[in-house]
């Protein structure tokens, strides 16, 4: 097997999340810890001394109410100050912390309830509360927004848990070990149901004290944040790099959604490091062609570097930032890994595919089957109540099973696909869908995703969903490729995406891995028609299932459709008649 180690050693990691803390305070007291917008829309900020002694009351009322060391308390809520203090609270007094994302529909919501067995609930308030019924097995709910629930006789007030303690009391725990499990997170689902990932103290402090070697994060640092806490790359990477070195976090007030607003928020706050994923880079990016007040507002001079998951920025996009001395740095992990495993160095070419190497403390190998295996502090203690995941997870010798795909290169690891997507057609081929999915997504920014499909059959077809928004106010300046000349309609699209693609499918090795034929479909993924999962990732799964009528027509079929749909046909002389819409 072929292996990739770190090529610097981890040096001393901070045991315990309530011993983290009580450095802080010390170190940083009066200094801004966090920040949100205040009803008159300005930024208002907790010093360390306030929000520390915060979640000592909170973890001190906690154990006056009965919680123990052990239990598990379900935050079911969006980012927000008291999740934060909540959360460390329970961490550093020795509790277990099981964040879900806060728009969960109630099926899915008291699924994970149920299944994490917490006992004890918090949530953001009226909406969360109308999405969980009176039968589940809770001993004490709080809000953190004043609500009032007659079903729930044992609601509470957060400001309960943020009376003042007697005579500054602890409760914090700076023995805990190491090894003790401090959070549950549930997997974002692309390929079915969630699972629940156990991590422990050392997997999240393991992680900053490899990061705090290869990177230069300081305590005047400003974060502008909208990642949501209930998944890994924001509750665990993002927010924890800022805490651990003293840094400011600005919450973002539109969560993410609105891009216009995210610009706002960057003029009051001026980040000097910003995590996101690349369909946000490129919001902002257009809005700074606006101006050229714009432009300098975004790549401000403070600005040290971005950094990127979920998918690769676009080559385009990011010679923006390295042309202006902005560093861009991307990296790969999983939730199990708590969740960084490698990172790219910014001073390299960037590869397509390629995620760097390892961050100190973590080895990575290469399987006969090719599939990624990771070794290292980071990894998780394994799955919670899921025997079946945990059978197969780890090796015998130890090893975590990521169940990606990938190589070891010069530059570092190489990313081919997840091993659950890569599917045989009917004489026996293997097809890693990713590679074309990829290339169309590169190829035109008018495409926000496309699935390839095509498990059992003679060759895959595709299924592309356009950036509606773009097509309804094309861009007749942003041009990715010389001749693109920004289609309008899903028709024009139609006509445009063809020789694209023909492009993308030339793109790749293997003859029998390209796509005859694809779906446009004027339709938009997500959450709540579960095609996105929490954290905007693809569920190709999902998709296929629900779009299936058209993956039917493409091979033959002749299936009424509801949606509006543009049929790209390559080989058309091999294919039978389809049903367009």
């Amino acid at each position: 097997m072929k292996q990739l180690n770190s090529e610097h050693k981890l040096g001393e990691v901070i045991p315990n999340i309530a011993t983290l803390l009580n450095q802080n305070v010390k170190r940083f007291g009066e200094k801004i810890v966090f920040q949100e917008k205040n009803n008159k829309g300005v930024y208002e900020g907790i010093t360390w001394s306030d929000f520390y002694n915060n979640i000592q009351n909170i973890a001190y009322n906690l154990q006056q109410m009965g919680f123990q060391k052990g239990e598990k308390i379900v935050v079911f809520s969006r980012n927000c100050l008291e999740m934060l203090e909540l959360e460390l609270a329970v961490m550093a007094y020795g509790g277990v912390v099981v964040p879900i994302f806060a728009n969960f529909k109630k099926e899915t919501a008291e699924l994970l309830i149920n299944h994490s067995r917490a006992t004890w609930l918090a949530v953001q308030g009226e909406t969360q509360l109308a999405n969980i019924g009176t039968e589940l097995n809770l001993k004490t709910i709080f809000s953190f927004s004043k609500v009032k629930d007659e079903r729930f006789p044992n609601l509470k007030s957060f400001d309960d848990l943020l009376k003042q303690r007697p005579d500054n009391t602890t409760v914090f725990d700076t023995t805990i070990t190491p090894d003790t499990i401090c959070l549950n997170m549930y997997t974002s689902g692309t390929m079915g149901i969630p699972k629940c990932v156990q991590l422990m103290h050392k997997n999240i402090l393991s992680q900053q004290a490899a990061l705090s070697i290869v990177w230069d994060v300081t305590p005047d640092d400003r974060f502008l944040a909208y990642l949501p806490w209930h998944h890994s790359f924001g509750g665990i990477f993002e927010l924890f790099t800022a805490l651990y070195n003293g840094a400011t976090f600005s919450l973002e007030s539109s969560f993410g959604r609105d891009a216009n607003m995210i610009f706002e928020n960057w003029k009051l706050v001026k980040p000097t490091i910003f995590f996101s994923v690349p369909k946000v880079y490129q919001s902002l990016y257009d809005l700074t062609r606006e101006s050229k007040a714009a432009e300098d507002i975004f790549f401000n001079s403070g600005l040290k570097f971005i950094f990127t998951a979920a998918a690769a920025l676009p080559e385009k996009l990011s010679n923006e930032f390295e042309k202006r001395g902005i560093k861009v740095v991307e990296g790969w992990g999983l939730t199990e890994t708590s969740p960084c495993c490698t990172l790219t160095d910014p001073s390299l070419k960037r590869e397509t595919g390629v995620v760097g190497k390892p961050i100190p403390g973590i080895s990575i190998r290469i399987a006969d089957d090719d599939e990624i295996q990771v070794k290292g502090p980071n990894i998780m203690v394994n799955y919670f109540d899921n025997d079946e995941a945990n059978a197969t997870v780890f090796t015998e010798d130890g090893w975590y099973r990521t169940g990606d795909v990938g190589e070891i290169t010069e530059n570092g690891l190489k990313l081919i696909s997840r091993k659950d997507r890569i599917f045989k057609l009917s004489n026996g081929e293997k097809v890693i869908p990713t590679d074309l999915e990829k290339a169309i997504e590169l190829k035109c920014h008018y495409v926000q995703y496309a699935v390839v499909s095509g498990s059992g059959e003679e060759h895959p077809v595709a299924l592309i969903f356009p950036n509606k928004k773009l097509l309804e106010r094309p861009d007749y300046e942003l041009s990715p490729e010389e001749g693109c000349f920004c289609p309008r309609s899903l028709n024009e699209l139609g006509r445009c995406l063809t020789g694209c693609l023909a492009m993308a499918n030339d793109s790749l090795k293997q003859k029998f891995a390209k796509v005859k034929s694809a779906a446009i479909i004027l339709d938009e993924l997500s959450l709540d028609n579960n095609t996105l999962t929490p954290s905007m990732k693809v569920a190709p799964k999902n998709v296929v299932e629900r779009y299936k009528k058209h993956l039917l027509n493409m091979y033959g079929d002749n299936v009424p459709v509801e949606e509006e749909v543009y049929i790209i046909e390559l080989e058309p002389d091999k294919i039978s008649p389809r049903c367009t819409k």
